[in-house]
């Protein structure tokens, strides 16, 4: 359901890494990564070429914290910089709130669908980049989508926690919500990329625990294995526009996880046991990413242990095209759908 037009905007950059360090595509043949098919929007075609530059920029080895804080100050500038047209287009309001002693932005449309229903939105970034408020963007779509109040938790960034503790500090944001009267089964959660496996990974462990689930998940382009495994990590490796598993992937995965956690549900949950039960999921995400295997994976675990989930991918599209590119038609598509999912498992429940 929406609830206003957004304007037309071209975000700055839509790749951090990039904007710290650039790298030139080679010359000669065109690069796959900047492949545009004939089969997508004008509006993509005319940037699909530019998103590579910085694919290969190198991150620090994974237990070096003062190098990989340096580097998070300037993505954040960076990412923030980069969402403040679509932050100043937005008709609502932030606020920057602390839930279970987590610190979140709370991203409040101007006219509220409903005040007994919320979403909570884990931003991405390899698990190492990023913040809450520099993945804004996607808290705003959802907002400006549904109606609904965004909260984005702004979780620890890995080096500076592991796993452990950032699934943790989301479980203690559904604890925090409760206690203002949000039972689990009137929040959807929404995750993108890394944030999109926290999104699954955390809600694993919500039921392990004994906790109540949320009444929905959505997750773009879910960074669901951290491991290098599946077929897609090997086809698509010269697709991927944003980034390399050698060189940025593989070191932030285990800055976030030890090596022999790679494969643990909550890390990874594609290794998860989804009988037990699992909410209604949506998985969206596009046939560019080196990620699309984690989808299809996803996908079949849950689809084979007879929940409900649905998998919605685009044609030529990369990693979180959806916030992107929040005008082009295929993100325009995506977001309705995210609604309309939201829609049937939270709202008209």
């Amino acid at each position: 359901m929406k609830h206003r037009n957004r304007p037309i905007w071209l975000i700055a950059s839509v790749v951090a890494v990039a904007q710290i360090a650039t790298q030139a595509p080679a010359q000669g043949a065109e690069p796959l990564w900047a492949h545009a098919p004939e089969t997508i929007s004008s509006e993509w075609s005319a940037v699909l070429s530019a998103l590579g530059q910085g694919r290969d920029a190198a991150v620090p080895s994974p237990d070096d914290v003062q190098a990989w804080q340096a580097l998070q100050d300037a993505d954040s500038t960076a990412k923030i910089k980069a969402a403040a047209p679509f932050v100043e287009a937005f008709n609502g309001t932030f606020r920057d709130i602390t839930l279970g002693g987590v610190p979140v932005v709370e991203v409040m449309p101007d006219k509220l669908a409903r005040d007994d229903k919320i979403a909570v939105y884990l931003h991405g970034g390899a698990y190492v980049f990023n913040s809450a408020r520099g993945a804004i963007t996607s808290a705003i779509l959802l907002a400006d989508e549904t109606g609904l109040t965004v909260m984005a938790v702004d979780y620890t960034l890995a080096p500076h926690a592991k796993w452990q503790e950032t699934t943790d500090e989301v479980l203690s944001v559904f604890a925090a919500l409760g206690e203002q009267d949000f039972a689990a089964s009137d929040i959807v959660l929404y995750g993108d990329s890394a944030g999109g496996g926290l999104s699954a990974g955390s809600t694993l462990k919500m039921r392990d625990q004994g906790m109540e689930m949320p009444a929905a998940l959505v997750l773009w382009s879910p960074w669901t294995d951290i491991s290098e495994t599946g077929d897609s990590y090997v086809t698509l490796q010269d697709a991927e526009p944003f980034f390399t598993y050698q060189d940025v992937l593989g070191p932030s995965a285990l800055a976030y996880a030890d090596e022999t956690d790679h494969r643990h549900p909550y890390v990874s949950p594609v290794y998860g046991d989804f009988t037990k039960g699992f909410p209604p999921t949506l998985i969206q995400g596009g046939i560019k990413e080196i990620f699309l295997s984690n989808f299809v994976r996803l996908y079949q675990a849950l689809d084979q242990a007879g929940q409900t989930v649905k998998l919605d991918l685009y044609e030529g599209m990369p990693h979180v095209f959806m916030a992107a590119l929040p005008e082009s038609p295929e993100s325009r598509v995506a977001v309705r759908k995210t609604g309309d999912w939201v829609s049937e498992f939270l709202l008209d429940e």
